[in-house]
């Protein structure tokens, strides 16, 4: 795993300069602090912070092909590289190295665009072709690793992180409004738009070809639900039990698959289903003993430790737990800000963030989790909703009916307690709609905007919010309208939540700033493409979620986990920036000075909400998530646009081997 950097004259003019480079990396030696590279050429220049894990020796980056005409910088590991390395031999490719990252270069020398089909893996790749003056950058199919990329004074500069791009003067930093509104509604933004004017992220499953022509960008994979109709035929009388049989094969290939590696590979423990499943697969093949990770809480509203504990003995794992308090959340804050690049409307990334801390301090630089399974194999309890408000709505004036909301959202505080009328009441709006195509998720974005409320006054003038919804802007896919409700909710958590926040601020952000690679076994290539086909009452049974991932692996770990509901990983946000210990931080950018000079929040209403913790008052959860999305915008401010200051540039003492082609 690794850190990527780059630049690329689109038209004529002087070469992209070692310090930029330099400077580039500089800000990202957190993803790879054990080497570095520069290749300088002509037309452009490319950078490698490596994080070392396969042929830990000889795998320093950028890579040359044999003539050298091809150069690669690689974030990421693809993990059928072995197969690849021994159907490219056979056809005259000579190797220098042992590497994953050579083999891709190799099979683009071989295939060109179409090599990207033939990869198994999470991955973030950069390709300069010297003899056409051609650069190809390209992302895995859904987003575990980022790119990031802007056009400035013709020349592309792309990287791993958005802060890269900025030490680069000539890129303007400034927010961009309607970004900042889709993340206070959706959680994430809604396209590959980023928070900041003018740079883009390039899309999970998508290239990038930049040319004397200009840049443009193409998709080369994407996700969609095969129908009945369309299922091969040996699929169509496919029972329970052979579907199973399936998953639990492929399963347990992709976590084989995950665990080559050079260096001891560790995984994440919940205490939940997922994770539970893939730490017993990996006690399975391999046979030293696992070191397994968890995060418990002070906080008992939020703590697992127990289901964690029950797991790691019935494994006979290794166990390390990390224990956060309500003061450790808010002293990470700034630094989780710093990494993510983006606004958050939930703490949920500060204990990852600190966990992967105490991973890397065990000497770990790999882990297995479980991302995924909740979003292609039918996991959310509002997968559950949608199923009930379907239920419901056909026949609106039932008084029964709506008591099935009461079996949801059991892991949230305080909504247990909420009487059946007034869970009717919430979720009664908008009930009949079920032809839209965000029905799922029409409750859960109406009331997410209503942190947009803070916003100030001039900030709603730019975004007219008055005049159309958010959400009535987004455009499904083709095909979409054949889906089932299941399947048509799964997109949105897919292409929205998935790729652009779990993997993203929960994921790849956190990891890499302390040098921990996540590896994803159920968004392995074969995974995905069974559970595209897998009908919707074999991953939603009822309200029983995940019913196939039950019944096909749930004997591999203690049966109270394996029948436990889905519990929503959660970290508490308004006590963990106000308690005893508050961090100096968190009232000087909610004080009305600092909103008012960032612009961007109602300094009065931000003032009476902060009022309102102070006098012990109850916040409900979307008061909760305005505090944490306004702290984080006003950290955004002042670290990206108020005083910008990027780590230093890549010096002389440390190891960066500079080539000029």
């Amino acid at each position: 795993m690794c850190g990527i950097a780059g630049a690329f004259n689109v038209r004529d003019q002087e070469p992209p300069s070692e310090q930029l480079i330099r400077s580039m990396l500089g800000t990202i030696r957190h993803r790879g602090p054990d080497q570095f590279g520069i290749l300088l050429d002509p037309s452009a220049a490319l950078g490698s912070a490596r994080l070392s894990i396969i042929d830990l020796s000889h795998g320093r980056q950028p890579i040359a092909n044999e003539d050298k005409t091809l150069w690669i910088v690689y974030n990421g590991e693809v993990f059928n590289y072995l197969e690849l390395r021994t159907e490219l031999e056979a056809k005259g490719h000579v190797f220098s190295t042992h590497t994953d990252t050579e083999v891709i270069l190799h099979l683009y020398e071989q295939y060109g665009e179409a090599c990207l089909s033939r990869l198994n893996g999470q991955f973030a790749i950069a390709i300069l072709d010297t003899r056409n003056r051609r650069l190809f950058v390209a992302r895995d199919r859904v987003g575990v690793r980022p790119v990031f990329h802007t056009v400035v004074n013709g020349r592309l500069l792309f990287g791993s992180e958005i802060k890269e791009l900025f030490v680069d003067p000539n890129v303007r930093r400034a927010l961009k409004p309607k970004v900042l509104e889709e993340i206070f509604v959706y959680w994430c933004p809604g396209s590959s738009q980023t928070l900041f004017e003018g740079i883009e992220e390039l899309p999970p499953g998508c290239y990038l070809i930049a040319d004397r022509r200009g840049v443009r960008i193409e998709r080369w994979w994407d996700f969609s639900f095969t129908s009945a109709k369309d299922l091969p035929p040996a699929a169509r009388t496919r029972s329970t039990e052979e579907w199973g049989e399936l998953l639990r094969d492929r399963l347990t290939e992709a976590t084989r698959l995950r665990l080559r590696a050079d260096v001891t590979v560790g995984s994440y423990l919940s205490g939940g289903l997922d994770s539970s499943i893939i730490s017993a697969l990996v006690t399975q093949l391999h046979p030293s003993q696992l070191n397994t990770f968890s995060i418990s809480f002070t906080n008992p509203d939020y703590d697992e430790r127990g289901f964690q504990m029950q797991v790691a003995q019935a494994l006979n794992t290794h166990h390390t737990a990390v224990e956060i308090d309500h003061p450790d959340i808010s002293n990470a804050f700034p630094a989780v800000i710093w990494h993510c690049e983006s606004a958050l409307t939930r703490t949920s990334p500060v204990p990852l963030f600190l966990l992967s801390k105490a991973v890397r301090s065990a000497g770990i630089k790999v882990v297995l989790t479980g991302e995924g399974a909740d979003e292609f194999l039918g996991g959310y309890d509002i997968f559950k909703e949608d199923k009930i408000r379907r239920f419901w709505a056909r026949q609106p004036d039932s008084k029964w009916r709506p008591r099935l909301l009461s079996r949801l959202y059991e892991d949230i505080p305080g909504i247990t307690k909420l009487s059946t009328a007034y869970l009717a009441r919430f979720f009664e709006e908008g009930l009949t709609q079920t032809q839209l195509p965000y029905y799922s998720h029409l409750v859960r974005w109406r009331n997410n905007q209503r942190c947009c409320r803070f916003f100030s006054s001039s900030l709603q003038e730019r975004l007219n919010t008055e005049k159309f919804r958010l959400w009535d802007t987004l455009i499904p896919p083709k095909g979409f309208s054949s889906w089932s409700p299941l399947e048509q909710a799964q997109h949105w958590e897919i292409k929205l939540f998935l790729s652009r926040y779990l993997l993203s601020s929960q994921g790849d952000r956190v990891g890499m700033a302390h040098s921990i690679e996540g590896r994803f076994p159920f968004l392995d290539r074969e995974v995905l493409a069974l559970s595209a086909q897998l009908p919707s009452h074999l991953k939603l049974r009822g309200l029983k979620e995940k019913f196939l991932l039950r019944q096909a692996l749930g004997h591999v770990i203690p049966p109270s986990i394996a029948q436990r509901p889905k519990r929503p990983y959660r970290a508490p946000i308004h006590r963990s920036f106000f308690h005893a210990k508050t961090p100096s931080y968190v009232r000087e950018m909610l004080s009305p000075e600092a909103v008012n000079a960032a612009g961007w929040f109602n300094a009065a209403a931000v003032s009476q909400l902060v009022a309102r913790i102070d006098g012990g008052r109850p916040l409900g959860e979307t008061d909760d998530m305005a505090l944490a999305g306004i702290l984080s915008t006003q950290l955004l401010h002042e670290q990206f646009i108020h005083r910008f200051q990027p780590p230093s540039p890549l010096a002389e003492k440390e190891d960066v081997a500079v080539i000029r082609s």
